[in-house]
């Protein structure tokens, strides 16, 4: 959807790298290590074929862009405590994702910043950690309702 695998891709965010991520903050809810892998991975491929969070995700790529790469010493290039629009980008697609859950886990995620999310700028983290949030939850959720 969008060319926003490849987009991400172009980035270093492949979907191995939005796994390890997933895994380095996964708490086993009744599946263990490579299931549990295989599953997010599974997830994660699914919700990148949804056209709302592709277009989440393809707009924190293009306001990455827009606002920190083409801009000399740009003043959001540090993810000041001011910028918000960021969170809510990650938020919305962790909401779209598993719902109101879904927003604490992306608050874990974007506190530790694991893997390639550590890797980013601003809005490409954020965008990337509501993806892992999103999925992550929806497992969790899976687990639990049997």
């Amino acid at each position: 959807m969008f060319e926003v695998e490849a987009r991400l891709a172009a980035r270093g965010v492949t979907r191995e790298a939005l796994v390890e991520a997933g895994m380095v903050l996964y708490v086993p809810h009744g599946l263990e290590g490579g299931a549990a892998r295989e599953r997010l991975g599974a997830l994660i491929d699914r919700h990148l074929r949804d056209p709302n969070v592709a277009a989440l995700l393809v707009g924190a790529l293009l306001l990455e862009q827009e606002l920190v790469e083409r801009r000399e010493r740009s003043e959001l290039a540090s993810d000041p405590v001011f910028l918000v629009a960021d969170e809510i980008i990650g938020m919305a697609i962790a909401e779209v994702i598993a719902g109101t859950y879904a927003r604490f886990e992306f608050a874990r995620y974007d506190r530790a910043k694991p893997g390639i999310l550590g890797e980013l700028g601003p809005f490409l983290d954020d965008a990337a950690a509501g993806l892992i949030a999103g999925c992550t939850s929806r497992l969790y959720s899976e687990q639990v309702e049997g």
